[in-house]
């Protein structure tokens, strides 16, 4: 729903994955082109990200100029930015309608920095408004823009062949090496 009212036409649709054994992740739609993962930020969480991120800077990595990364700002909108994330580096595969605000941000922020586009989403009125409706139709009463919470999404994507985490609290997207259209869903889980 909050992406259809952003003006994406409803060729593309967001399943839920029941489990990492192979019978249950057969029964996703193929193909896919993005995973967004929900999961507790714990305390041995935050020490791995810390470690990767040193390792990361210290050793470097290949990012395509391609993918399309975006800082996270706003307390409580990493589901926003998940889905913004996975629509951004599909864009040659979705179909947009024609008044889509999600687009119009899309185009206005390719050019600009992870650090600029989060910017631009804290002021850009139409998403958050849209974001701020979907919140309230959920089976679940949404928290609010303060309120702490130990759970994060983030988004995985495949970007001309390589498999991205894509977390709006990291510096930078994640390379996590090689992926295909065909095995994108098992090597993302693994």
């Amino acid at each position: 729903q909050f992406l259809k009212q952003l003006g994406i036409h409803p060729d593309w649709q967001f399943v839920d994955v029941y489990g990492m054994e192979p019978e249950l992740l057969s029964m996703v739609p193929r193909p896919v082109c993005a995973v967004l993962l929900l999961f507790p930020i714990t305390e041995k969480y935050e020490t791995f990200r810390t470690e990767e991120e040193e390792r990361i800077r210290a050793k470097g990595q290949d990012v395509k100029s391609s993918v399309y990364f975006m800082k996270q700002t706003i307390n409580n909108a990493c589901g926003t930015i998940g889905l913004i994330h996975a629509i951004a580096n599909n864009r040659d595969k979705m179909n947009f309608e024609t008044n889509s605000s999600l687009k119009k941000f899309l185009e206005d922020s390719l050019s600009m920095t992870p650090e600029e586009r989060a910017k631009y989403l804290e002021t850009y009125e139409a998403i958050r408004v849209t974001h701020e409706s979907s919140a309230h139709e959920g089976q679940t009463e949404a928290p609010s823009i303060d309120e702490k919470v130990d759970l994060h999404f983030i988004a995985l994507v495949n970007v001309g062949g390589h498999l991205y985490e894509l977390d709006g609290r990291k510096p930078f997207p994640v390379n996590h090496g090689e992926t295909s259209d065909d095995s994108f869903l098992e090597v993302g889980t693994e």
